[in-house]
């Protein structure tokens, strides 16, 4: 039975009913959120809450801000929140050198915060990056 004959002997109640939930769980985006404000909080890198962090390439979220560890091992952190859509899916990648990234949209960032792909439904603007502040095992990330 090809699927169209399938659903319409389902019935259109039955048919939204089995697909309505896989398409709201299957959906890329996340939630609209504000950039965090006054941002400044510290990670102790031996925690359980930092073990991403002892890889180059691992990150974290923390409070909407993803905190990475680069490829060449240097902290970097930047807002979880996308500057072209307002979605809190901002996340680090290791390709292309190690660059922010929003699946959402496929927004790409340096990771100065800069936008990579200006073209087309892709951003133009940068997205917030924080100073770190490394002092022993305790990693500051802040304003």
């Amino acid at each position: 039975m090809e699927r169209k004959q399938f659903l319409k002997s389902l019935g259109a109640g039955a048919a939204f009913a089995l697909t309505f939930p896989c398409v709201q769980s299957c959906s890329k985006e996340g939630i609209r959120v504000d950039e965090p404000t006054g941002v400044d909080f510290t990670i102790d890198l031996t925690s359980s809450e930092a073990s991403n962090l002892a890889e180059n390439g691992g990150f974290i979220l923390k409070d909407l801000v993803v905190v990475a560890k680069n490829l060449e091992g240097i902290y970097v952190a930047a807002t979880q929140v996308c500057s072209h859509k307002g979605y809190d899916q901002v996340r680090f990648v290791s390709t292309e050198g190690g660059i922010f990234y929003c699946d959402v949209h496929g927004s790409k960032f340096s990771q100065t915060g800069e936008p990579l792909n200006k073209v087309g439904l892709s951003t133009a603007k940068p997205i917030k990056v924080y100073q770190i502040e490394l002092n022993g095992g305790m990693l500051r990330v802040f304003e």
